[in-house]
């Protein structure tokens, strides 16, 4: 009985030509360490397994030192480097600029309101001498 080969498709000369070209086109190995796909380490393909959990569990028990290490929210507005107040993220930035705009509105009105020399003096906080008018 004669072998089928028709059922193969593609002519021995053409399939060798589409595998050269697929070769031709393949990643570099670094690009395929860059991207992941291969382990980028010079241990032994039996160890790789275990060298990959034992690197995961190192990375696991920094993060759970560090994570213990990391100042609670209360140290963290004492340093003014979370705000405050307990407003939505989304509105901390308009309730700074109100915040803001308050301080600077009561400044201008403390400064319109403070006292002149002669109520200074009369109090006895200024002395005569230390008129900043008469300079």
């Amino acid at each position: 009985m004669p072998i089928d080969e028709t059922s193969l498709g593609i002519a021995p000369l053409e399939r060798r030509n589409s595998l050269e070209k697929h070769l031709q086109t393949r990643p570099e190995i670094q690009d395929l360490k860059d991207r992941h796909i291969l382990l980028d380490t010079n241990v032994a393909p039996s160890l790789q397994a275990a060298h990959q959990e034992l690197a995961r569990q190192r990375a696991t028990d920094e993060l759970k030192k560090n994570l213990g290490k990391r100042p609670g929210r209360d140290e963290l507005v004492e340093r003014n480097i979370l705000p405050a107040a307990n407003t939505a993220p989304a509105l901390q930035a308009h309730a700074r600029e109100l915040e803001r705009h308050m301080l600077a509105d009561n400044l201008e009105h403390k400064i319109q309101n403070r006292p002149g020399p002669e109520e200074l003096i009369s109090q006895g906080i200024l002395e005569e001498d230390e008129d900043p008018r008469s300079t």
